[in-house]
């Protein structure tokens, strides 16, 4: 089991990941990517039964979905750093003929990816899919999901909900990424969410909440999330800071998907420290 200090010392890491692949690129979401870059250490490396031999089926395995699929920089590090693959293939972010699309692919291969996704209010349906496989396989391992925000303005995600809610898929965990902000601008500047909890509870779903960037909350929401099964699938509504842990990223749509220069990747690069070796 990772003590809160490996999991800090995974997530500073995959930081350093993210800017280096979009930096490197010159194309990508950094923003997202590192506002979620707590969520995803933790569940792959603390919360997750999960083997990276990798098998598509991941019979008696716990499944990650990653719905909001243009924060794949986060996605590719974090498997890396899990085993699925060599840590040095994440110098081929959006290179030509790379496994590692802007948008996770399944064409290439690439162990860890399930589904292709980045046409946004899919992956709910999807995680479904799987987990009433998981279901009448009689396999009883949780399937996690995670959104954006901004993604719930796609109509696919409120019909998903009301099927998982009619069909009790309790062993399904859903966490939105609440950062208030979307490609656009700012959640309510485009389309506002409302009373995000009100909604999701009128859906049939058990709903909690956690701060995205608090290991003690994420580890315990994420393992009462998982071990719930009490007939309703659980939604979590994870509040992060957009770009956290670079101070001129953090808090702004503005760095949702824009590569930092050379000198803007250094001083980002500064801010977060060097933990497991750069690659």
């Amino acid at each position: 089991m990772k003590s809160n200090q490996d999991l800090k010392n995974i997530a500073s890491q995959v930081r350093r990941d993210i800017i280096r692949q979009v930096s490197s690129a010159a194309s990508g979401h950094p923003g997202g990517s590192l506002g979620c870059a707590d969520y995803l250490t933790i569940l792959f490396f603390s919360i997750m039964d999960h083997d990276p031999a990798f098998n598509m089926e991941a019979k008696n395995e716990d499944v990650f979905f990653l719905s909001n699929g243009h924060i794949s920089p986060l996605y590719y590090s974090v498997l890396a750093r899990a085993g699925y693959f060599n840590v040095n293939e994440l110098a081929t972010f959006r290179q030509i003929n790379s496994r590692l699309q802007g948008h996770p692919a399944t064409h290439e291969g690439l162990p860890g990816i399930r589904v292709a996704s980045g046409s946004l209010g899919q992956g709910v349906s999807v995680a479904i899919g799987m987990a009433l496989t998981k279901r009448l396989n009689g396999d009883d391992k949780t399937v996690f999901v995670l959104t954006g925000d901004g993604e719930l303005q796609e109509g696919q995600i409120w019909e998903a909900a009301l099927f998982a809610a009619h069909n009790k898929v309790d062993n399904l965990v859903l966490t939105i990424d609440w950062n208030g902000q979307q490609i656009d601008g700012a959640n309510d500047d485009v389309i506002t969410l409302g009373d995000l909890e009100g909604k999701w509870k009128a859906f049939g779903w058990e709903v909690m909440y956690v701060d995205g960037h608090n290991i003690d909350e994420l580890k315990t929401t994420l393992n009462n999330a998982k071990n719930l099964r009490n007939g309703k699938p659980v939604c979590i509504l994870m509040k992060t800071n957009m770009g956290e842990g670079v101070d001129f990223m953090a808090g702004t749509h503005h760095w949702h998907g824009k590569a930092p220069n050379a000198e803007q990747t250094e001083i980002a690069l500064s801010q977060l420290e060097e933990t497991l070796g750069d690659y």
